[in-house]
């Protein structure tokens, strides 16, 4: 399936070509790395000799773009995902641990982190959730006292993509400021005295887990990020631009599990004709390959208004990332059932990518949060 609009321009299908050759070398690791729970080797090595998450660093930090392009990311990831989701999230984390700093970290933070990010010579993580805290984010109990020229961290993260794995993390925690309660982030090496990894639990389609305990961390007050307070501006700032990039990596998983099924329904026959001439499995491909490229063309836009105005773009990156990761959900059901038995298999591919496509629909914004915070804004904007 080549015909994909809208068309890309040529710095963009450049990058889209080193995306799919980086992807079509991770293929023979695939299989192991995306049952993995902890970082593959091979694979990081791969990522790191094409250079690509330099896209995702500031230029004057050795990336590739003046600031991360969130067009220049989702393209990426459409290509990752379609070959492997451990792939795919070790790229797409380096961006998402560490936006907060190229945006708020003093000078020396970014001298000292972002060019390790860009080269992955060093793994990033962003540390939000809690073991009861979610989607409400403003719940959450770890802490951040400032004493002298340190900062005090206390608190317990839960379900940290990386953790275990990562150099560091940018933790979300609760801060007195000047009487009021505010959130901060902070940024907290891994190796620190005070911080411990777990990995309690390995979820469908497994992925670098883990919690992460914070027992009094003390670092310099120099690895704040942004304001005392103000932590929540930078994470809204993280997902304003990596958001829809999800809606890419969704949309490469789609594309694979139709290309399977093509593949599937049109070598194999019954009663002396191709499946992909049978009964409801025409319609079934056609309705999939349009979905596919309704997603795209909306993903692509939102990309490209969300590189220039991120925060002005979060409402379309949320629709985005919901009408794709719904989109991927749909396909790959669909290839599943065209594939009969062969879709069952474990292992195969296409089972892979059904696991894979299922917890899409969950992270960075469950369908239904986001659903709700647009529908708030939908009828805020009707009443004015």
């Amino acid at each position: 399936m080549s015909r994909h609009f809208p068309a890309l321009e040529p710095e963009y299908q450049a990058l889209q070509e080193r995306a799919r050759a980086l992807a079509e070398r991770c293929l023979p690791h695939a299989d192991r790395a995306d049952e993995s729970d902890s970082v593959d080797r091979d694979v990081l090595a791969l990522l790191k000799e094409s250079g690509l998450a330099a896209v995702q660093v500031p230029a004057k930090y050795g990336g590739e773009f003046e600031s991360p392009d969130s067009l220049a990311v989702t393209v990426v990831r459409e290509q990752l995902a379609a070959a492997s989701s451990h792939l795919d999230s070790l790229f797409a984390m380096q961006g998402i641990g560490s936006y907060a700093i190229a945006v708020g970290g003093t000078e020396e933070i970014r001298q000292e982190w972002l060019p390790r990010v860009a080269q992955m010579d060093a793994i990033a993580a962003l540390a939000l959730t809690e073991p009861d805290v979610g989607s409400d984010l403003k719940a959450l109990t770890t802490t951040i006292v400032e004493d002298g020229d340190d900062v005090i961290v206390s608190g317990t993260k839960s379900f940290i993509t990386n953790g275990g794995d990562a150099d560091y993390y940018c933790v979300l925690g609760k801060e007195d400021v000047d009487g009021r309660t505010g959130y901060s982030l902070v940024l907290v090496p891994a190796d620190v005295r005070g911080v411990t990894t777990s990995r309690p639990y390995q979820i469908m389609a497994p992925h670098i887990l883990g919690d992460i305990e914070f027992d009094g961390v003390r670092v310099p007050r120099s690895h704040r990020l942004g304001e005392p307070g103000r932590g929540f501006a930078l994470v809204l700032a993280t997902l304003a631009t990596f958001r829809v990039s999800v809606a890419g990596a969704a949309i490469g998983t789609a594309q694979a599990a139709l290309d399977d099924a093509l593949a599937h329904t049109t070598r194999r026959k019954q009663f002396d004709t191709p499946l992909a001439r049978l009964g409801p499995i025409p319609q079934m491909l056609a309705m999939s390959w349009t979905e596919i490229e309704m997603a795209r063309a909306f993903t692509y836009q939102v990309a490209r208004a969300a590189a220039s105005d991120p925060r002005g773009s979060l409402d379309l990156s949320s629709m985005a990332k919901i009408g794709a990761t719904e989109v991927a959900g749909r396909v790959v059901d669909r290839s599943v059932q065209m594939m009969g038995r062969f879709g069952l298999i474990r292992g195969a591919r296409i089972e892979r990518l059904y696991r894979a496509a299922r917890p899409m629909r969950v992270y960075e914004g469950a369908t239904e949060v986001l659903l709700d915070s647009l529908s708030k804004q939908l009828i805020k904007e009707h009443s004015q």
